[in-house]
Formats: C-alpha cells, sequence, structure tokens
C-alpha cells in the first residue's frame, strides 16, 4: 500500500482588519462575538478618533476584551511612511500598503489653512498625457481604510494644537474609477459619532470628468471638481485621450449643466496651463463660452514639469492674460499655487518613483503670477 504524504496542517486564521470594517461591518463583528452593540461605536472611536495602532490602548475595554480582539485581529494601520520635506513646507507622504505597494499623499501649508491632497488608487486608470501618475498605469483601488489611513497617517504627524483645514481627493487616481470605496471613505471621514468628524463642505473631490458617475457624487455632500484642461474637442483628446474617448466634451458639459448643484455651491474647473498647447487667448475665449450658464469658478494651474514630461510651464504673462479673460468675462478665476514641486508633490507629479527623487531638485521659487494670488 502507497504511503499516503501528511495532511498539511491548516493555515493560521488571517487576522481581521478592524480599520477594514465600516459601520455596519463593525456592529456584525461584535454581534458575533456576543458583544454589547454599543461595542462598536467603542472600537471605530478608537480608530478613528484615538487614532490607535495597537488594541491594548483601546482602555475602556475590559482585558479580557482586549485580549479576545488581540488574537482574532489587528487594527490595521500603515506601519510604513517616509516624509519629503519641501522648502515651502509642503509634505508628500510616501505610505507603505500592507501589499508592498506605496501611496502618496501631500499636506499643503497656505497661511493658516492646512489641505491634504488624498489618492484613491495607486497609479491611475487614465492616461492624461500631462499627469505623472499616468505614465505608472493602475496598479490597484485603495480601499476605502486606505484612503481614511492616509489622514490618520498625516494626522499623526500634525505639530500640537493643528487641524487640517481640508480634504482633497485629487492625488493619485480617478475617484470616480473607485467610487464605491470612495464613497465608504467619505462617510467615514465625515461621521461626527465615531468617525474622523470632517464636514462635507470641506472635502473636495476631483475627476477627470466620468460623466456618467457624476450624480453619484451628489449625495456625497462634498465639493465636486472636473478637470478639464481644453477648450475644444480635439484639444481635450490629445491631452486626456482615454476619458474623452469614454466622455467627449459636450457629454461631459451637458452633465455639469445637470448636477444637482445645493444653492451657495459651485462647481470648479480645474484647467492645467501647458505652455503653447492650451493657454492662448482663443482657448480662453472659447472656455467662456463652453462654461457659459454653469455655476461655476475655474481654477488655473500653470504646468508642474517633471522628469521626461514634453511640455513646459507657461510665461507669466500668459497665465496672467488667460485669467484676465475669463476674469472680464464674469467667471471667478483664481491661479493655483504650485507647492512642493522639488519633492514631487504639486499637482500632475505624484508618482512613486523615487529614483526622480535627487538631490537636484526641480526648482521651485515662485513666479510672480502666483505670488499674487
Amino acid at each position: 500500500m502507497p504511503v499516503q504524504p501528511p495532511t498539511p496542517n491548516p493555515s493560521p486564521r488571517e487576522p481581521l482588519s478592524l480599520l477594514a470594517l465600516n459601520g455596519r461591518a463593525a456592529e456584525q463583528f461584535v454581534q458575533r462575538l456576543g458583544w454589547p452593540p454599543y461595542r462598536a461605536q467603542q472600537i471605530l472611536r478608537w480608530l478613528y478618533q484615538g487614532r490607535v495602532r495597537e488594541v491594548a490602548q483601546m482602555t475602556d475595554l475590559s482585558k479580557a476584551e482586549r485580549a479576545l480582539l488581540n488574537d482574532r485581529t489587528t487594527v490595521g494601520r500603515s506601519r510604513h511612511c517616509r516624509v519629503l520635506q519641501a522648502e515651502d513646507g509642503t509634505r508628500k507622504f510616501l505610505i507603505g500598503l500592507e501589499d508592498g505597494l506605496t501611496v502618496e499623499a501631500v499636506l499643503i501649508p497656505d497661511g493658516s489653512r492646512l489641505t491634504l491632497c488624498l489618492s484613491t488608487q495607486v497609479g491611475c486608470t487614465l492616461d492624461c498625457t500631462f499627469c505623472l501618475t499616468g505614465t505608472m498605469g493602475l496598479k490597484r483601488n485603495l480601499k476605502a481604510h486606505e484612503i481614511v489611513d492616509q489622514v490618520l497617517t498625516v494626522q499623526d504627524r500634525l505639530e500640537p494644537n493643528t487641524t487640517l483645514s481640508s480634504l482633497v481627493l485629487m492625488g493619485m487616481g480617478e475617484p470616480l474609477a473607485n467610487l464605491d470605496a470612495v464613497a465608504d471613505a467619505i462617510a467615514r471621514l465625515t461621521n461626527h459619532r465615531w468617525g474622523v468628524g470632517i464636514s462635507a463642505h470641506r472635502i473636495t473631490l476631483s475627476t477627470a470628468g466620468l460623466a456618467s458617475r457624476l450624480n453619484e457624487v451628489a449625495g456625497l455632500g462634498v465639493n465636486l471638481a472636473i478637470s478639464l484642461n481644453a477648450s475644444n474637442q480635439e484639444q481635450r483628446a490629445h491631452l486626456m485621450p482615454a476619458v474623452n474617448r469614454l466622455h467627449p466634451l459636450r457629454t461631459l458639459l451637458e452633465a455639469c449643466r445637470a448636477y444637482p448643484l445645493p444653492p451657495r455651491r459651485r462647481l470648479t474647473f480645474e484647467y492645467v496651463l501647458l505652455g503653447g498647447v492650451n493657454d492662448q487667448e482663443p482657448d480662453a475665449k472659447r472656455l467662456v463660452k463652453l462654461l457659459a450658464g454653469i455655476r461655476c469658478k475655474v481654477n488655473l494651474i500653470p504646468f508642474n514639469p517633471f522628469p521626461g514630461s514634453p511640455y513646459q510651464r507657461p510665461a507669466d504673462r500668459t497665465v496672467l492674460r488667460f485669467q484676465t479673460i475669463l476674469k472680464q468675462a464674469g467667471v471667478d478665476t483664481f491661479i493655483r499655487k504650485s507647492k512642493g514641486r522639488d519633492v514631487l508633490g504639486a499637482c500632475g507629479q505624484l508618482g512613486h518613483l523615487p529614483d526622480l527623487i535627487t538631490p537636484d531638485p526641480i526648482p521651485l521659487a515662485l513666479t510672480p503670477a502666483e505670488a499674487g494670488c
């Protein structure tokens, strides 16, 4: 009789990540443990408001309860974070994920305000030609807790008595291509009973223009920004080929006009100015016509160079002339300050390419146009 191979031992049970639980899942978890329902909110408050990294820190649970949690779960916070400090005070956070990938978040100071730019994907599903992230391709979508953990990780490193003023979902990735996780993350960020407790009015979601999903953003209560970057269909097809193929300019603007804006709220249109490409007077005049009838403002973003890009940053006088044409036509128009360029932390520069972060940084001195914002 042939000898039977030994039966392999069952693999040890993978610990459950507490941070991966949303409110409903946390309630179901404590129910399975036979604990009273209020334990779910206790655990969630420790995660999102106490920002604990160990179960042992949940001191309003008994020692026996903590021992049980410690045996079956892990908190699920990221363990690795590298911070790159720009000369202007901007900080880029390279946050290690459990599978070895890295996601980037950027903390941007502006006077007394602190804005945190969050990523929703590792890489990006789109191929916008002026964006470094697009050169990575899409590695994977982030999970809801990995989006929120960027906030927690940055909060851990804030100076005492300092708080975040606003959040913008416009880092790596296209939020509307990962909307279920993004909506879950926003629910956790805005929950005041046990979550991070940030008002939805202080959160902005930026999309490259997935027109068919815009209405789904309205229910989240956050601000909506659309990355337009072109004044006609041909330009947009060249600059943003993937999204423009799925959602042409006409379709996108129709969706913007139909978007259910609350009173006293406006859409934001982001427009990256590329020297000699989309920054001329005819572009500005076409843009005025495109936006007619939409309650909106425009943020102009002078292109932020990165190694290997074919585009140039426009001259200051070109940026100011473009702004003037829009303002004279009654369109509120602002020039976005470019911060963190020396650590590839500015708009369009995110992408975990450490070989590009060299001791010889990209010049970051503000242009006169930016200094006058």
